[in-house]
């Protein structure tokens, strides 16, 4: 590596990366290119050191770190509750599946909150609509504590899942303002790992319930932590919108320079001496402690936010989007809603007679899957990396998604288990099984069809979040909702070995579709007229 540009004693990077289509990117190195897996860096970073993408890796990791475990807090706040559905049901005067809306419309606001969250942090910065966030969700933590009705634990349960809604996009979002393309793999899946331990919630509620305490304590506890986070998050978490121009061309000017020299004297020219000044860009220094942490002053003066509110809709359209779609919400609707409402019901009911404190133990089948496949976190990054190089430096978006391959029919078969188990009252541990196979799946499907959507079309990824976050709540809303209705009339075996097996098999079938027709699907969307819609309103983008 040569050609390197020294500021404040750190390294700027450099790259002469580029895209040649949506999710098609040429990374040969030139010279002067900073590379890994021996490949130039993806997006091209501006020459300066207050760009996110040039900032030192440590910053980086201590962001990713805040909205990992805001995921992880998000969500066990969010399904923690489950495991009260029968106390809420007695308390309240209200039926079971009444009781369980409690879940249900907390998951569907935790969605539905992007629709609002995002644009707003499109409009006034990253760091503001966080901080707020993590006031809002601890306000309805403290809320869900103190309430005394059926309608203000509903309400608050509404407040503190709206707040908290922003920590499924601003992850995502950030990791695509301050990572590269080659680490975006293993980023997302350290975040989407925190984001599925957030499934273990209903364990801890258990075994507060099995020491005798309330199930206000929960509430109590969450708050807390959301408190420390948001004091952690005022000093970490620094704002990461940039508007990034493209630095200058150093190997072009250096010809433009060389070919203004005077032949023969060897010295050179007036206009020679003046491009030679362009090579050397006038880098501004980095922003102080002090300064990183105002959370005001961002005012995206050309970010429409009704009409991205609008637009979002349009990402629908996109066939790698509504497959990311597709694939949360129906493994949301299954790990948090169809895990976490049946088997509760159905360890404390004869032949199991478990104790509704222990009906959260659940959750450590669910933390056990995802657990396991933790160590295949890098891997899409790895293999794509690997035939980047076979195809001669060119990154086909499609190159990720081989690593899910081994785990395509595994869910399935994971679900039929738990399906069975239900219907014929097999030994507990059937369901555990079923439970630890199908999340062990998940976690693939989770973290590497999010990561090819967002290579695959890389414009205005704040919209395309919207869209995600709206569609997988009401799939996984939707799955959940009457549940404990459909199983009752149709029975465990027909409904969830049948039904939902038979949904999700589909789902994962389409990863054919795409590592085959992937690159063509892309191709043939660029030139749409939904590709210039988005082009004419494109106010940010992963590179340039």
């Amino acid at each position: 590596m040569v050609g390197h540009t020294e500021t404040q004693g750190r390294h700027l990077v450099h790259s002469h990366a580029k895209e040649l289509v949506p999710g098609t990117v040429d990374l040969k190195a030139k010279e002067g290119d900073d590379t890994a897996y021996g490949q130039a860096l993806y997006p091209v970073p501006a020459e300066d050191p207050n760009d996110p993408l040039q900032w030192s890796n440590a910053r980086k990791t201590l962001i990713l770190v805040v909205c990992s475990l805001y995921s992880f807090l998000s969500n066990s706040s969010l399904l923690g509750p489950s495991v009260y559905i029968g106390i809420y049901a007695q308390e309240f005067d209200v039926s079971p599946s009444t009781a369980s809306n409690l879940v249900s419309y907390a998951n569907l606001a935790f969605g539905f909150g992007s629709l609002l969250l995002v644009p707003l942090y499109h409009k006034i910065g990253r760091r503001p609509v966080m901080l707020g966030s993590l006031v809002l969700y601890c306000v309805g933590l403290i809320g869900c504590s103190q309430a005394n009705s059926y309608a203000s634990l509903m309400a608050f349960r509404v407040i503190h899942s709206f707040g908290s809604s922003v920590c499924e996009a601003l992850p995502v979002q950030l990791v695509n303002d301050i990572f590269f393309l080659h680490e975006r793999g293993k980023r997302l899946g350290y975040y989407t790992v925190c984001l599925c331990f957030g499934a273990t919630g209903p364990l801890y509620a258990g075994y507060m319930l099995a020491g005798g305490h309330s199930w206000r304590l929960f509430f109590y506890v969450e708050f807390a932590f959301g408190a420390a986070l948001l004091v952690l998050a005022f000093f970490v978490v620094e704002e990461t919108t940039y508007h990034r121009q493209p630095p200058a061309d150093v190997t072009r000017l250096s010809e433009e320079v060389a070919r203004g020299s005077d032949s023969q004297s060897g010295e050179k020219t007036a206009e020679a001496i003046v491009d030679d000044t362009r090579l050397t860009p006038d880098i501004p220094p980095r922003k102080t402690f002090v300064q990183t942490l105002k959370f005001w002053g961002i005012w995206e003066k050309d970010s429409e936010f009704f009409m991205m509110m609008a637009r979002s809709f349009t990402y629908f359209l996109v066939p790698h989007v509504f497959w990311v779609i597709t694939t949360y919400g129906i493994y949301i609707g299954l790990g948090a809603l169809t895990f976490n409402f049946i088997f509760p019901l159905k360890i404390t009911a004869p032949p199991y007679n478990w104790s509704a404190t222990d009906s959260g133990l659940i959750a450590v089948a669910s933390f056990l899957g995802y657990l396991l496949a933790i160590p295949f976190t890098a891997t899409s990054d790895r293999l794509a990396a690997r035939l980047t190089r076979k195809n001669n430096g060119i990154r086909e978006a499609e190159m990720r998604l081989g690593v899910m391959l081994p785990v395509m029919l595994l869910a399935p078969v994971g679900l039929i288990l738990f399906g069975m188990a239900a219907e014929k009252d097999m030994h507990w541990v059937t369901y555990f099984a079923g439970v630890t196979i199908t999340n062990f799946s998940s976690y693939f499907y989770f973290t590497f069809t999010l990561a090819y959507a967002i290579d695959s079309y890389n414009a205005n990824i704040s919209e395309m979040l919207i869209a995600m976050n709206l569609g997988k709540q009401a799939i996984s809303f939707g799955m959940g909702l009457d549940l404990l209705t459909w199983v009752l009339d149709y029975g465990y075996a027909v409904m969830i070995s049948g039904v939902f097996v038979g949904i999700l098999l589909a789902n994962n079938l389409a990863l054919i579709i795409f590592m085959i027709w992937g690159k063509r699907i892309r191709t043939f969307m660029a030139k749409t007229w939904l590709a210039r819609v988005h082009a004419a309103s494109v106010k940010e983008i992963a590179t340039h």
